[in-house]
């Protein structure tokens, strides 16, 4: 703010008929006065450069990593520029809620960061991103075993289904260890054939929480949650959209209100979610990427992303691929993961609905993947062999 000039001294007896009673006099009043107007020059040209340069810096980044160490530990940061070293760690302050804070000198340019517990002990994963050098950065790291865990809730009750099924939820390595942090949920059909060989079909199961365990070590995609949902003997009813000439079904929407309105409550009230559709997924293969596709067809402002995998798109004539392509309002918000393989797998069909979406201006590696599997096959085992790749695509690490 610049500051007001000073008042010019007043002159005595400075009406319009005093004057001045000697030279000597009048010398030291205009001297003054010339004093005090540079003396208003120079102060309001200081002021000018200062505020310009406070308008013009560039501030420091800022780190919160967000983490209880416990009693006597603390936090450090080890990177690759914005001040940091690879060598040695930075100490970071510890503020209230257990957040950590550091301050990086700035920088034209990101850089990559990795904190520690005592500077010893590295954080799991990948390297975290400053994607800017005056970005504010939040982090929610864990430090032991890449380990989820899977608890069972039996007997789950719908009322809108008139049924009751067992619900396995996978909660992620860091979910105990770090209780400041929330997930994104992935929400999956067939859940008998998701986590056990025993309970599988065939004695093979997807191995989904091994798969994950794996990919969150190496840093190759973000924790989730994983809500595993049993099918029953409505299966092809309950996972099918609309009534095949030849199978009947069509009873999808009612199982589609059952986990919006009556499982999805349950979950984000009893664990630490993110529930916005953004951060709300839904998966599945055969019928159950029928249906998955369905739910982010019609429901986009619930489930934002839909994981197909060797989708049934023939089911009804290919109802869905019609349903798609006879759209004609605003592109609908969600994003699609579609495979298939090349063993009798609907491929086929699956590049049809992918054509489809393409027409409708979804973009790949944006709101739409794609992905072939030549030597893949209508079962568990290729679905277990592959279910790394959607993961690492609508899930990246961050």
């Amino acid at each position: 703010m610049f500051k007001p000039y000073p008042a010019y001294p007043q002159l005595a007896n400075s009406s319009r008929s005093a004057a001045p009673r000697s030279r000597r006099q009048l010398g030291g009043l205009l001297s003054g006065a010339v004093t005090c107007a540079v003396t208003c020059a120079v102060t309001c040209a200081v002021t000018c450069v200062l505020w310009l340069a406070s308008a013009t810096t560039v501030h420091a980044a800022e780190i919160h990593v967000h983490y209880d160490t416990g009693f006597g530990n603390s936090i450090s940061v080890r990177g690759s520029g914005g001040g940091l070293s690879w060598s040695q760690g930075s100490a970071a302050t510890w503020t209230p809620g257990n957040v950590w804070v550091i301050n990086t000198p700035p920088a034209a340019g990101g850089f990559t960061f990795k904190p520690l517990i005592n500077d010893q002990l590295w954080s799991v994963g990948s390297d975290y991103q400053v994607p800017s050098g005056n970005s504010v950065v939040h982090i929610y790291p864990f430090f032991g075993p890449s380990q989820g865990s899977i608890q069972t809730i039996s007997g789950f009750f719908s009322q809108n289904l008139q049924n009751s099924r067992n619900i396995n939820v996978y909660l992620p390595p860091s979910y105990f260890e770090n209780q400041a942090k929330t997930y994104p949920v992935l929400y999956m059909h067939d859940g008998q054939n998701l986590f056990h060989d025993s309970s599988a079909f065939g004695g093979v199961s997807w191995d989904v929480d091994g798969t994950i365990d794996t990919l969150i070590g190496e840093g190759r995609m973000r924790e989730v949650i994983v809500v595993g949902i049993d099918n029953n003997a409505a299966r092809i009813s309950e996972y099918t959209p609309t009534s095949d000439p030849d199978y009947g079904g069509g009873n999808g929407d009612t199982y589609l209100d059952f986990i919006e309105d009556e499982l999805k409550p349950f979950i984000d009230s009893n664990y630490r979610t993110r529930p916005d559709a953004a951060n709300t997924l839904i998966g599945g293969s055969s019928l159950g990427g029928l249906i998955s596709f369905w739910a982010g067809w019609t429901r986009s402002d619930v489930f934002g992303t839909a994981v197909c995998m060797s989708s049934s798109f023939w089911w009804d004539g290919r109802a869905l691929i019609a349903d798609v392509a006879s759209h004609s309002g605003a592109k609908v918000p969600f994003t699609a993961y579609i495979d298939a393989g090349g063993q009798n797998d609907g491929a086929v069909n699956t590049n049809d609905m992918r054509d489809t979406l393409e027409a409708k201006g979804y973009q790949h590696g944006d709101d739409l993947y794609h992905w072939f599997e030549p030597s893949g096959s209508h079962n568990e085992a290729s679905w277990r062999a592959r279910f790394h790749i959607p993961m690492e695509r609508v899930l990246p690490f961050e």
